[in-house]
């Protein structure tokens, strides 16, 4: 048994200025505020902290120097503890774009990573995304959608594949929206020059999550408002964002929590696997990236090409920078996320019975501690 007290507990209904809370069994027993329960003088004193719940990440190529673009179960280990050492206790490990052959190696060879539960899922990024805005994705590899292409890498992936992002414009995309939904898969609007139009058809077909909001689609326009607003208008439609100061300005991220909420805000980094190391020329997929005081672009065109953010820096910035709210900034970080994925029973906010994943933050908002199911990944230290 372990019991935190004196924390700022960012809880599902607020936030508690010096509420305790007790995990036991791996599980989060009780939660509570100060005095209204007797605690053991060996209780784990926080004053001056925060707990938010764990992180969780649903685009993710890599970090720590390792990436899960390589298929390689080693480098996806290194990436996913990396990444847990700030704040991240559930991960989707995300894929570019690659021959349907690449994929289906490596989506075999890191089915057992999800079945081991070390990660939650797989996300292909590709390869139906659309040329015009394939961003750092190869565009010699792009194709377009293939039903018996996709249930070849669904069968490969033994239900482990959680998400795919598709470009709907292209020919039969919509049919493989379809197909995906059917099969508990989220299809998600990504890398995409789709119309307003297009766009509505695509989630009228089952699509429920816009790839990074703005970032690889068609911009807007006053004439023609593209996928951005088509995702922002259809409450079952959840978008993800990159707050990295990079991708998105902070008042374009404000502006989107104040239109959709949190409930239908996913943080995520797209963090690659220079996340966390210096500058330098990193590899994701089959394409050669260049990071150069943490931007991300590729080595041919310069374009961005994901992030070096992690998931505690996405909450911070939003928190800090934005002026989002504290607790919504965590429903967004973890429970949005979580719920998208159908785990909201288990993770995603502090509540009794739900696994004890829990970040423990300074009052700078800085990852202090991380627990996981109970366990620490890092661990506070005692004054």
């Amino acid at each position: 048994m372990t019991v935190l007290r004196h924390a700022r507990l960012v809880l599902p209904g607020g936030v508690v200025e010096d509420g305790w809370l007790e995990v036991r069994s791996g599980r989060i027993a009780a939660v509570g505020a100060a005095g209204d329960a007797p605690l053991p003088r060996d209780a784990l004193d926080l004053r001056g902290h925060w707990v938010v719940p764990g992180f969780v990440d649903i685009h993710v190529h890599g970090g720590g120097g390792a990436s899960y673009t390589t298929g390689d179960p080693e480098e996806a280990r290194a990436a996913a503890e990396f990444h847990r050492g700030h704040g991240t206790t559930t991960t989707v490990a995300s894929l570019v774009t690659a021959t349907v052959a690449d994929l289906e190696r490596s989506v075999a060879a890191l089915t057992d990573l999800v079945e081991d539960g070390l990660l939650a899922g797989l996300h292909l990024e590709g390869p139906y995304l659309s040329r015009a805005r394939c961003g750092a994705h190869d565009p010699n590899l792009l194709r377009a959608p293939d039903t018996g292409e996709v249930a070849r890498l669904l069968d490969a992936a033994r239900g482990t594949i959680r998400m795919v992002t598709i470009a709907p414009e292209l020919p039969g995309g919509l049919d493989v929206i379809r197909q995906l939904a059917d099969a508990g898969v989220l299809a998600a609007i990504g890398h995409t020059d789709a119309t307003y139009a297009q766009t509505r058809a695509a989630i009228e077909a089952g699509a429920t999550v816009a790839t990074h909001l703005f970032n690889g689609m068609r911009g807007m326009h006053h004439r023609e408002p593209g996928p951005v607003i088509a995702a922002m208008a259809d409450a079952g439609v959840t978008v993800e964002v990159i707050n990295d100061g990079g991708h998105l300005h902070p008042a374009v991220i404000g502006v989107v929590f104040d239109a959709v909420g949190a409930d239908r805000v996913a943080l995520i980094t797209d963090a690659v696997s220079a996340a966390g190391m210096p500058d330098g020329v990193y590899r994701l997929g089959p394409v050669s990236v260049r990071v150069a005081g943490g931007v991300v672009r590729l080595v041919d065109g310069g374009s961005l090409a994901g992030s070096t953010l992690t998931m505690a820096g996405a909450f911070r910035r939003t928190v800090r920078e934005v002026g989002v709210p504290i607790e919504q900034a965590s429903r967004a970080a973890s429970l949005t996320p979580a719920r998208l994925l159908g785990l909201d029973g288990r993770i995603g906010s502090i509540e009794e019975g739900k696994d004890a994943d829990l970040v423990v933050l300074d009052d700078d908002l800085e990852v202090v501690a991380v627990m996981r199911r109970g366990e620490w990944v890092r661990e506070f230290a005692r004054a």
